[in-house]
């Protein structure tokens, strides 16, 4: 062991007292430890040159950013004097960055923010084209917007620096950040667009994203509100600046940029809109219709919540309704003449009519009436959107016919002054859209037909010009003519002074030979058959049914033959004599009393209208049909095998249901009636006959102590009686079936001499 030097021995038995050595640790700690605000300036100075910057922005707000900024501002010296008075911490940590990397301090926070809403952006599901922040990476945005809100207020962010940063990112944020940085009032949606001079690509940018934003499928109702609210309020802005009063614009040129991408962001969406309303029912994906819906809203009023003024909105919603009536105007009047059929209001596309509803919001029928025709006027139209517009005006503002008549005779008018060919096509496009509606909202195509060209007063009665202009125009309409509105011309022709009548007997000829390709006969047409609508009419023996009950009714209620009547046994001799009178005629048992058929048949033949011959064998057949029925009833006593009761009985309840179904021949219900009822009678009379029912019938009597013949009976009666009751519940109500039913039980079921009853506790009956 090395000897150890004397002066650096312990002396052992020196000890040193507590307080002696306290104070001599102290005093090393005051040599090697600096002052505490030394201490503080070095862990600052250190977290400037380490700090990552994007992470800053997100983790130091409010409160917190205040605190390290007056920490760092501690003893600071010269190093934080150009500081801004007041700033934050992260103010004069970009702003030391900025001196380190010789840049501007307002484009480095500018880079460092896009950078960071970059990584914002991927730290959601890129595999999920949205627009829509998940609740992560809202809650970043939330931090880091309100550090650029701090850095805004310490002149550290240039807006215009950022604007032109986020155009320059390899990916476009997402619109709720751009949303949310307008809601911040940060970077606004015009500062944003108008600081990339590219316009077509800013226009396309927006035009995507408020596609995306339409076709969002966000489930969870918080995503829903934000669409909600983003929708309202990117609209607003773009109609509160696309039209914008032009005036204002005039005064600064540079002011028309956004006003300009604004206009032309709305006319994509709305042609974007009418391209996916044209493919209503044609497409099986259900995001389509989804997405158009949700745009749809826009034309809600309350989605503006009265921030754009109501000229402005009016303006917004005029220019949506000119640009559907023109939207892809590829038909042409005669296409429209041909195929309006179909563009009535009940045929026309739910989403479109759903579009009108919502512009008419804002305007009287007579402004939208207006309207329409000065794009008529002034435009080249979409006939199938004009006319369906049309049509859904009058069905939803009433006080629309008035109008639509008054413009009517303003197109006629002008028309027949000038001999404008576009006016009487236009009004005669829109009057038989009217009438497709239905007389409950305008009057039928043939009335107003008569009405307007049936006299000398009509519009074509000033001159022979005005007469051969109508008579032109009608006859180039002939190869698209439908077959209802040839039939009008035909029988209620325009009136034409007996001088130039071969005029109009040309058309007539050519009007004839059209419907004869389309295999349509002027003689089978029925006198009531309506001439407004193209469906399709029944069979001629139906229309004829029809059209004698029509024409009883009106001579019940008036007393008079009907004029319609009247003029078809002059003017349509074929169909009345083969077709109405037959139908009128058919025999039947007359009623003892006078009913209206045969009154209105005795009227006729006062007229003149029924031939002799016609009406002799009328009466003849009438007779026969009695004596048969009788005589059907009488030969049932020298009936010799004992089933043959049953087959008259069976005969005379058949006759029965067709009595009952047939319109024409509801009065010979009593007497059929009587006819079972007599047969019934002498079945049960006949006690000699072993084929004949000794007592009476109880229809609630126990089957076994009915007799087979008995049992039959009863089965038939109730058999016809469901059989007649279900055919006739198809054509009217059980209210509403007449008397048959009660007459049925009274006579034949209830009679004093069966003595029937039906019973629910009858096996039979059950």
């Amino acid at each position: 062991m090395s000897s150890v030097p004397s002066d650096c021995r312990f002396d052992v038995t020196q000890r040193k007292t507590l307080s002696q050595l306290l104070g001599s640790r102290s005093h090393r700690q005051r040599k090697r430890c600096p002052s505490e605000p030394l201490l503080q300036e070095t862990v600052i100075q250190f977290m400037r040159h380490h700090q990552n910057l994007g992470d800053l922005l997100l983790e130091v707000t409010g409160s917190e950013s205040k605190r390290l900024c007056n920490r760092g501002n501690v003893n600071s010296g010269d190093h934080n004097a150009n500081a801004p008075a007041g700033g934050s911490f992260i103010a004069s940590v970009i702003q030391e960055q900025a001196l380190l990397m010789d840049l501007p301090s307002g484009l480095l926070s500018a880079r460092v923010s896009v950078e960071k809403i970059q990584q914002i952006a991927w730290l959601g599901d890129t595999s999920r084209h949205t627009i829509i922040l998940d609740s992560i990476q809202r809650s970043k945005l939330v931090c880091l917007l309100q550090s650029l809100q701090e850095l805004l207020s310490t002149s550290m962010l240039s807006r215009l620096q950022f604007s032109e940063e986020i155009w320059k990112a390899k990916e476009m944020p997402m619109l709720e950040v751009v949303w949310r940085l307008q809601k911040k009032n940060i970077v606004s949606l015009e500062e944003l667009v108008t600081s990339n001079p590219d316009v077509t690509f800013v226009v396309c940018w927006l035009f995507d994203n408020l596609c995306l934003l339409c076709s969002g499928t966000e489930d969870q109702p918080e995503h829903q509100d934000i669409q909600r609210q983003m929708l309202s309020d990117i609209v607003t802005e773009l109609v509160r600046n696309g039209f914008m009063e032009s005036n204002i614009l005039e005064c600064d040129p540079k002011a028309q940029q956004f006003p300009q991408i604004c206009s032309e962001v709305l006319n994509r969406m709305l042609l974007w809109l009418l391209d996916n309303v044209c493919k209503e029912g044609e497409e099986d994906d259900p995001s389509v219709q989804k997405a158009t819906l949700f745009w749809l809203n826009v034309f809600d009023v309350t989605l503006f919540h009265g921030i754009v003024s109501l000229d402005l909105l009016k303006q917004f919603f005029y220019h949506t309704l000119t640009q559907i009536l023109t939207f892809n105007p590829v038909l042409e009047a005669s296409d429209a003449i041909r195929m309006q059929g179909e563009w009535c209001f009940a045929k026309t596309k739910t989403l479109l009519t759903t579009l009108y509803r919502k512009l008419f919001v804002l305007f009287s029928a007579e402004e939208l009436v207006i309207h329409l025709r000065q794009v008529l006027e002034t435009h080249e139209v979409n006939w199938q959107n004009v006319l369906s517009c049309a049509s859904t005006l009058l069905v939803c503002q009433p006080q629309t016919q008035q109008l639509l008549k008054e413009l009517l005779a303003n197109l006629l008018i002008n028309s027949f002054e000038n001999y404008e060919l576009e006016s009487i096509i236009t009004a005669f496009l829109l009057v038989r859209q009217a009438a497709l509606e239905g007389p409950a909202v305008f009057i039928s195509y043939s009335e107003w037909f008569k009405n307007s060209f049936g006299s000398a007063n009509g519009y074509h009665g000033n001159s022979k010009k005005a007469l051969i202009f109508l008579l032109k125009f009608l006859t180039d309409l002939v190869p698209f003519e439908s077959a209802q509105y040839l039939k009008v011309h035909i029988l209620h022709p325009p009136y034409v002074p007996s001088k130039y009548r071969a005029l109009l007997l040309e058309y007539v000829s050519l009007a004839k030979t059209r419907l004869a390709d389309l295999q349509v006969s002027i003689e089978e047409m029925g006198l009531y058959e309506d001439l407004s609508t193209a469906y399709c009419p029944p069979k001629p023996q139906c229309q004829a049914l029809q059209d004698v009950e029509k024409a009883i009714l009106i001579f019940e209620n008036t007393g008079k033959i009907p004029a319609s009547v009247m003029e078809a046994s002059i003017f349509r001799r074929p169909y009345y004599l083969t077709r109405f009178l037959p139908a009128l005629l058919a025999p039947r048992v007359l009623p003892v009393s006078l009913d209206p058929r045969m009154a209105f048949i005795d009227s006729l033949k006062k007229a003149d209208k029924i031939p002799d011959n016609m009406h002799a064998n009328y009466i003849h057949a009438c007779n026969r049909e009695k004596q048969r029925l009788l005589e059907g009833a009488s030969t049932s006593e020298e009936m010799e095998h004992p089933r043959e009761p049953i087959k008259v009985l069976s005969a005379a309840l058949e006759e029965l249901r067709k009595v009952a179904t047939s319109p024409s021949r509801s009065d010979d219900v009593s007497s059929q009636i009587a006819v079972i009822s007599a047969q019934l009678k002498a079945m049960i009379d006949d006690g000699d006959d072993c084929t004949a029912m000794d007592k009476p019938i109880q229809l609630d009597t126990v089957v076994d102590t009915l007799q087979p013949l008995e049992l039959e009976v009863r089965d038939l009666l109730l058999k016809n009686f469901c059989q007649i009751f279900l055919t006739t519940s198809s054509f009217n109500p059980p209210q509403r079936q007449g008397e048959w039913a009660s007459l049925f039980c009274e006579k034949c079921v209830w009679s004093q001499k069966t003595s029937m009853c039906c019973s629910s506790q009858s096996p039979t009956t059950r």
